[in-house]
């Protein structure tokens, strides 16, 4: 598909704004579910897209075709997933609600019928792990997101955060350490 992709940015650089949808079409689907697991919020995640594909559209001079045009539109949508989460006020309490990011990890958790002390503990592991993901930092909650909800390899990772393997893989032992530390106690009455 990178071929491809790299084909329809010719296009548009040569004068074809309309082959620009192509893209759009081709990506919004993941880039929404990216930024929606790094905000939380889909109206949020509506807003990141639509920043996204402006930036990019305003920028594709400065894409080079030699890269991978999935990780520069990942690496965009991260840039403004954070810039949003910046913006925002500090929250100091969590919904009880299940968000999208606790719901992700939790599915494999849930049991079909679940009692009411697991209910109460699945709810207290849902709001833990967004506590834990909002308090890791900008890189650790990308690389977080991108390897454990997106399954996205370090190589890819380390494109869309700009940086090398060996960092990259550091970002994502030390998220998954510090959700860990978060999720500790309670997974230890899971047990």
């Amino acid at each position: 598909m990178e071929d491809s992709d790299t084909a329809v940015v010719r296009q548009v650089r040569a004068g074809d704004k309309d082959a620009f949808r192509v893209l759009v079409e081709r990506h919004s689907h993941a880039l929404f579910r990216l930024a929606y697991r790094m905000t939380g919020n889909e109206h949020d995640a509506d807003d990141v897209v639509q920043e996204t594909f402006l930036r990019a559209f305003r920028h594709l001079n400065r894409f080079e075709p030699a890269r991978s045009f999935g990780a520069w539109l990942h690496r965009i949508t991260v840039n403004c997933s954070i810039n949003l989460l910046h913006q925002r006020p500090p929250q100091v309490e969590t919904s009880q609600a299940c968000t999208p990011l606790a719901a992700d990890a939790l599915d494999s958790l849930a049991a079909t019928t679940p009692s009411p002390d697991g209910a109460a503990i699945h709810a207290e592991l849902q709001q833990r792990v967004q506590a834990a993901l909002g308090r890791l930092s900008a890189g650790e909650r990308t690389a977080f997101v991108l390897r454990h909800f997106e399954g996205e390899s370090i190589e890819h990772i380390g494109a869309v955060l700009g940086v090398g393997t060996s960092a990259a893989k550091q970002y994502v032992f030390r998220g998954v350490q510090k959700v860990r530390r978060e999720l500790e106690p309670l997974l230890s009455l899971t047990r």
